[in-house]
C-alpha cells in the first residue's frame, strides 16, 4: 500500500511524513503540492490506500479534490487536513461521507501525534469503503414482486429501551430480503425501487403481517412491547390506510394501542389535508404516531404544530457523537426541550457508546435505540436477547433508577 500526501506547503508535507513514520506507518509515501498532480497519479496508481489532503490549496481546494475522488471511484481511505475551523472541517467530512468515500476523519493544523493516532485508529487505512468498493446490487421489479409473493422478505427487529430504567418498551421492525443468490439484502437496495414501481403497498402489507404475528407471540409471553412500523411513502396519503391497518391488527389479535407508526418528515410535504385526515383517524384508533428522522426535513415545526404526533424520534446524525461535539449536543438538547414543552415522548436513535447514553439520560430523553443496546435481529433471536439484556442493563442504570421502577 502507498500513502498520498497533498498540501501546497512543502514543510507541512515533510512534517506529516515524519509524523506518520513516528506512529508506525511503514508504507511508501508520495507527496504532492498540487491537487491536479495528485489526481493524475491516482488515475494510474491503484495501490494508493490512503490520501491525506489539505482543504485550503490554490488552484484546487479540498472540496474540489473530494469531488474528483468520487469521479475516480477512489476506494481507499481519506483523511482531511486543515487549519480551518472545526465546523468547516466537519462540513467537508460530511460531504465526503455522503459521496460514499471512506473518511477516517479530519485533522486540524498543526497536526499532533495524538490526533493522528486517533484518526488512524478509526479503521484500517488499507481497507476500502464498503460502499465505494462494492457496486450496489441491482434488482428488477419482477424479482422483488417474486420475493414478496414467495415469502423471501424477512423481518428484523431493533429494541427500544427506556432510559430511566433500561426496560424494553418497543421493537422497530426493519425489512430485509433473503435473496436466493445474494443472501440478506438491506432495504436501501429494494425499498426505493418498490416505491418507484408501485410495489411498496404489497411489501408493506407483508412486512406488517409478519410483524403483527410476531408481536402477538411476545404479548402472549407476557411482554408489553409496542411495535414500531415505518410507514411507506404513500400510505399517509391513502384514505383507506387506517382500515387496512385495523383489519391486519384484528386478524393478528393485536390491540391498536401497541402500534407506533414512524413517519419521516419528507413524506409529509404533499396532500396536507389528506394526511391530516389519515393521521387523525389513526390516532382515534389509538395508534401512536412518531415523526421519524426529526431535523433532517424541511418543515418540522409546522408538522409538529399541525399533525397529531405524540412521539419525536431524533435522527442518529444528531445523536451519535453528541457527547464529544458541542454543535450536535446543542441541537440534541434543543430538540429534547421542544418535545418536552409539547408533551411528546422522545426517542434517540444511533446510540452506540456509553458517553452518548449518559448524555441522553442527563438531558431527559425518554427512549433510545442503537448498537449499544442491540443490533437489529431476527424475531427468533429476540427472546434470547431479552434474557441477556436483563443482566446487562444493570451496568447502564444506577441502582437508584432500578429501585424507582418497582
Amino acid at each position: 500500500m502507498k500513502a498520498l500526501l497533498v498540501d501546497d506547503d512543502p514543510f507541512i508535507l515533510k512534517l506529516l511524513s515524519l509524523q506518520l513514520r513516528t506512529v508506525g506507518m511503514q508504507v511508501e509515501m508520495i507527496c504532492h503540492s498540487s491537487g491536479q498532480a495528485a489526481l493524475d497519479l491516482l488515475e494510474h496508481d491503484r495501490d494508493i490506500g490512503i490520501v491525506f489532503c489539505d482543504l485550503q490549496m490554490p488552484g484546487m481546494d479540498g472540496v474540489e479534490f473530494v469531488r474528483h475522488l468520487v469521479r475516480l471511484a477512489y476506494a481507499g481511505s481519506l483523511v482531511l487536513v486543515s487549519g480551518e475551523n472545526p465546523r468547516t472541517r466537519q462540513a467537508v467530512e460530511q460531504l465526503a461521507r455522503a459521496h460514499g468515500l471512506h473518511v477516517l476523519g479530519t485533522l486540524g493544523k498543526p497536526v499532533t501525534t495524538e490526533s493522528l493516532l486517533q484518526v488512524l485508529a478509526t479503521g484500517n487505512p488499507a481497507s476500502p469503503s464498503p460502499d465505494s468498493a462494492t457496486p450496489a446490487p441491482r434488482y428488477t421489479p419482477a424479482e422483488l414482486q417474486r420475493a414478496i409473493s414467495q415469502g423471501e422478505l424477512r423481518n428484523h427487529y431493533q429494541p427500544k429501551v427506556e432510559l430511566t430504567t433500561g426496560k424494553v418498551v418497543g421493537l422497530e421492525v426493519l425489512a430485509r430480503w433473503q435473496h436466493p443468490r445474494d443472501g440478506l439484502v438491506m432495504p436501501c437496495h429494494f425499498i426505493p425501487m418498490s416505491e418507484e414501481h408501485g410495489l411498496v403497498g404489497p411489501l408493506s402489507v407483508e412486512v406488517t403481517r409478519k410483524a403483527l404475528h410476531d408481536l402477538r407471540h411476545w404479548l402472549d409471553a407476557g411482554h408489553r412491547f409496542d411495535l414500531a412500523i415505518n410507514v411507506p411513502l404513500g400510505s399517509v396519503s391513502s384514505l383507506d390506510y387506517p382500515e387496512i391497518l385495523l383489519e391486519q391488527a384484528h386478524v393478528a389479535g393485536v390491540p391498536m394501542h401497541h402500534l407506533v407508526l414512524e413517519i419521516t418528515e419528507t413524506q409529509l410535504m404533499d396532500d396536507p389535508q389528506v394526511q391530516l385526515d389519515v393521521l387523525s383517524r389513526l390516532r382515534l384508533k389509538q395508534v401512536k404516531l412518531s415523526i421519524d428522522d426529526f431535523g433532517t426535513g424541511y418543515s418540522s415545526l409546522a408538522q409538529l404544530r399541525d399533525l397529531p404526533f405524540d412521539e419525536l424520534k431524533i435522527d442518529r446524525g444528531f445523536v451519535h457523537g453528541a457527547s464529544h461535539n458541542a454543535s450536535l449536543r446543542a441541537i440534541l438538547e434543543a430538540s429534547l426541550g421542544l418535545a418536552r414543552d409539547m408533551g411528546l415522548r422522545t426517542v434517540a436513535e444511533g446510540v452506540e457508546d456509553r458517553e452518548d447514553w449518559d448524555l441522553l439520560r442527563a438531558a431527559g430523553c425518554d427512549m433510545v435505540q442503537g448498537y449499544l443496546v442491540a443490533k437489529p435481529m431476527r424475531g427468533d433471536q429476540v427472546d434470547g436477547w431479552l434474557a441477556e439484556w436483563e443482566t446487562r442493563r444493570s451496568t447502564l442504570i444506577p441502582p437508584a433508577s432500578e429501585a424507582r421502577e418497582h
